[in-house]
């Protein structure tokens, strides 16, 4: 929030002539205004922020051009985000999963059955780059939000303990002016 009380927001210009120097600019104007909270969904192939298997665990650009994977550009049309396949692009300009890290706050939404191999391979796999969503365990303050249908391929043993600690909590933080 700006002095005024008004949320400053950015567009990305991912249609620009030179994306890469898009990406730059964006990561400069970054390094001055961190983030407090990051907000978060995992994709079908275990992506976060458009960073596709295998994604670079290793860059520490705070945004990279990427490119989208089948099963990404599927996923997006299967979301009525594109009519088409023909209509999604290629590549992206993405937050780097360091990047994403780097946030105070991580909150995670999972919903739907579509989602639930990527739920288990980020919340039970190994850590690394062919599940990127996998990194989010790394993070001190990451919440994920799962619905049942997104948790089901969860072992038992995961899913018991979830529903043993299932609870609804508000959080109040005060907002200094």
């Amino acid at each position: 929030m700006n002095k005024t009380g008004i949320v400053d927001f950015h567009w990305i210009e991912g249609d620009a002539a030179d994306p890469s120097a898009v990406a730059r600019g964006v990561g400069r104007q970054l390094a001055s205004a961190p983030i407090d909270i990051a907000f978060l969904g995992i994709g079908e192939n275990g992506h976060i922020a458009f960073n596709d298997p295998p994604a670079d665990f290793a860059t520490e650009d705070p945004y990279i051009i990427v490119n989208l994977d089948e099963a990404c550009r599927r996923q997006q049309v299967g979301e009525g985000w594109f009519e088409d396949i023909s209509q999604v692009p290629r590549r992206a300009i993405s937050m780097s999963p360091r990047q994403i890290l780097k946030a105070k706050e991580l909150l995670v939404v999972v919903p739907d059955k579509r989602k639930a191999a990527a739920a288990k391979a980020c919340l039970e796999g190994e850590i690394g780059p062919m599940v990127p969503a996998s990194i989010l365990r790394r993070h001190p303050n990451a919440i994920v939000y799962l619905d049942q249908d997104s948790a089901s391929l969860l072992s038992p043993a995961l899913q018991s303990a979830l529903c043993a600690q299932s609870q609804l909590e508000i959080r109040l933080h005060s907002v200094e002016a």
